[in-house]
């Protein structure tokens, strides 16, 4: 037997990018295991990916180009040749194009986070055929512009080091779900005496193991971060040194601060005052006066409300005003994307776009896609008539769901899809073509959660006729007739382009060595910030921040309301008075793994978790199943009566393929198009409903 041991690294949007060790046995992947010698994954990965010859092998795999023969979103297909698939997408693209380019939208995210078969072919072909440009908003771009005003770049510390940190803050996040292997580092430090604090809605997983937990309304985690700098300020627990020479705006926010006393903001945030207190006097304690490492792990749950923006900028006020950054385990961290240098433009080629840099195709939101679809044309705005989605299963993961389907539905759309499976989404495809998993072709990857460089080498052979996006792309291209050589260019040679040449940060790694070694860490100082050095235009954390004032924005943190709430909106409240997040499942990523039978069996069926007493006022025994609706839809879930839920709030964790729930719906039927105060970003928190106990339904036993 033929046996051998592939390099390759995980695609999912999470932030530990594992490096990944396949055993491939004549010609078949038969494990996958994570690489012992990787110091982030420390051959250890979650449930998910361990699994993942289940999601390659997977009988449900799509393995050949199909066209639709029944209705949109009815899911028949018939399979037809490569030859008719492509044929039959580029004479429509064509004739689009031939009217207005721009009414051909590219939509994608990160079903893989790879440089090559996410956005490089398939950028330049868009660009090149002058299509509608994505606004990439649904996860991150909240907190992403919220840090490049703040720090210059999506940066942080490097969480390698947290296992010397004596006060861990887990801020909007459960990495027990998520994050897996910085969660076994703040066990660790747990273990060498660090406290280990949650501040999230809702007792999860990773709260329930943590020496305490404080659990703000969504949305209020402005408010919160506001009181706990008003705290320091007030008791004289700063940095003067660190803030005099590395910051921009103190006594800016000085002020700002003075307003949010705890008793404000336990107010607005529904705590104890007496917890803001208690966090903001640990935090300052141990940072000024006994010089010791307190890290901050922020996440993009609380980013994911009207004023997300705002909060991560005032959370990420906090590491520099008590001169956290000095210390390799001090600072904070939502991302390190910003520190890789990574050849954007080699990799996507606007100069590709008609009438670069100067007139640009229009920009749509993704995360406004419903009424992108549904709207009228406009001058400059033509109604859009085709949709290419890859890496991405919008029907299930956009908001305001209802809105998605209803216009992914129009018979006058034409839709591609690129997929493994037929998702939601598939099941609108005019035609649906077959793609790669992650084992069957050649990537290159950088983390948001490490500063390590990663390699994916192709495993085995595709499977059935699938082919990677890139030749997908590139087989398009050539149909539509465009010749410049770049569209030519192998993967190998695109993941060589990847990184921008003689840059310091990427020393001696190239996509020889990268591919040959499998990961390769960035030269970046063990404390990046120790001395400043921000990649700010003035090098310093930008409390003040002089681009937001010249954006025509508020230049401080500040809390900004709700959209949905009883104190922001109480007509609304009177009538949906409980507040709604859907955080990830355990064994689901965004929509992915959803179909791969062990992991959905564990997660078994959609449920709510509801509070005692919410669940006692409506009549909900725990089992029963229950109808949540607002304005926008509903949807039907198994009750799980807890007090893990707050007071206020319901949890559903997410996100179900719709075709899977008993109702065909899940949580995005009932969250809105409204965006974030920065960065364009969805609200998927922001959102109010009412429950009730359906009239139908088994009751399970408790």
């Amino acid at each position: 037997m033929a046996s051998r041991i592939v390099r390759a690294a995980c695609p999912h949007d999470c932030p530990d990018t594992c490096a990944l060790l396949v055993t491939v046995e004549d010609g078949r992947a038969v494990k996958v295991a994570g690489d012992p010698d990787h110091p982030g994954t420390q051959g250890v990965l979650c449930t998910k990916v361990s699994r993942y010859t289940e999601r390659t092998y997977h009988p449900d795999r799509l393995l050949t180009p199909m066209k639709r023969i029944g209705r949109k979103g009815e899911g028949k297909f018939a399979p037809i040749s490569w030859d008719e698939a492509l044929d039959t997408i580029a004479t429509r693209l064509q004739a689009i194009a031939a009217r207005d380019p721009q009414a051909i939208v590219p939509y994608s995210y990160a079903g893989t986070m790879g440089l090559v078969q996410g956005e490089s072919m398939a950028a330049r072909f868009f660009n090149k055929l002058g299509a509608s440009r994505l606004d990439r908003t649904i996860c991150a771009s909240a907190g992403a512009t919220a840090l490049r005003y703040t720090y210059g770049a999506s940066v942080g510390m490097d969480m390698e080091h947290v296992v010397d940190a004596r006060l861990v803050i887990i801020w909007g996040g459960n990495p027990i779900a998520s994050n897996l292997h910085f969660w076994t580092r703040a066990q660790e430090a747990k273990r060498r005496g660090a406290t280990l604090v949650a501040i999230d809605p809702y007792r999860s997983l990773s709260a329930e193991k943590c020496h305490r937990h404080i659990a703000p309304m969504p949305g209020t985690d402005g408010a919160l971060a506001l009181a706990l700098i008003h705290v320091l300020i007030r008791d004289d627990l700063l940095d003067h040194d660190y803030i005099e020479r590395h910051t921009v705006g103190f006594e800016a926010l000085r002020e700002r601060a003075q307003a949010y006393t705890p008793a404000r903001a336990a107010e607005i945030c529904g705590i104890p005052a007496e917890d803001i207190e208690w966090l903001a006097g640990l935090y300052g304690q141990l940072a000024v006066r006994e010089r010791q490492p307190v890290a901050i792990r922020l996440n993009y749950g609380m980013q994911r409300v009207h004023g997300g923006g705002q909060a991560v900028r005032a959370v990420a006020c906090l590491p520099s005003l008590v001169g956290a950054w000095r210390q390799p385990a001090g600072g904070l961290q939502l991302s390190t994307s910003g520190f890789f240098p990574i050849n954007e433009a080699a990799l996507q080629r606007p100069d590709l776009l008609p009438g670069w840099p100067q007139t640009l195709p229009r920009i749509v939101n993704m995360s406004t896609i419903g009424d992108a679809l549904l709207a009228e044309p406009a001058p400059g705005a033509p109604r859009i008539e085709a949709v290419v989605v890859y890496n991405s299963n919008p029907v299930a993961v956009a908001p305001e769901s209802g809105k998605v389907a209803a216009g992914f539905a129009r018979e006058d759309l034409f839709t591609v899809v690129l997929e493994h499976f037929r998702t939601d989404t598939a099941d609108y495809a005019d035609i649906l073509l077959p793609a790669t998993t992650q084992l069957e072709h050649t990537d290159v990857h950088k983390a948001y959660g490490h500063t390590y460089l990663l390699a994916n080498n192709a495993a085995i052979a595709p499977m059935g006729e699938a082919l990677p996006n890139t030749e997908i792309f590139r087989r398009l291209a050539q149909r539509l007739g465009f010749t410049e050589a770049c569209f030519a260019d192998s993967d190998e040679a695109i993941a060589a382009q990847a990184i921008i040449p003689g840059d310091a940060r990427a020393a001696g790694i190239s996509w020889e060595s990268l591919k040959e070694q499998g990961w390769q860490k960035l030269a970046l100082p063990a404390a990046p910030f120790a001395e400043g050095g921000f990649p700010t235009a003035s090098g310093k954390c930008q409390f003040y921040s002089e681009p937001m004032a010249r954006d025509g924005l508020d230049p401080l943190p500040d809390y900004v309301p709700q959209y949905e709430a009883p104190l922001t909106a109480p007509e609304l409240a009177a009538r949906y008075p409980l507040a709604m997040i859907s955080p990830p499942a355990r064994n689901f990523l965004n929509s992915s793994f959803v179909n791969v039978d062990s992991l959905r069996a564990t997660e078994g069926e959609p449920h709510l978790d509801i509070h005692p007493a919410d669940a006692a006022e409506r009549g909900i025994v725990h089992g029963a199943m229950v109808r949540v609706f607002n304005d926008r839809g509903s949807m039907v879930a198994r009750a799980r009566v807890t007090d893990r839920a707050r007071r206020g709030l319901v949890v559903g964790l997410s996100i179900w393929w719709k075709k899977l729930a008993s109702d065909g719906k899940n949580a995005n039927e009932l969250t809105s198009q409204r965006l974030t105060d920065l960065g364009r970003a969805p609200v998927f928190y922001d959102c109010l409903v009412q429950v009730e106990a359906c009239t139908e339904g088994a009751v399970l036993p408790a």
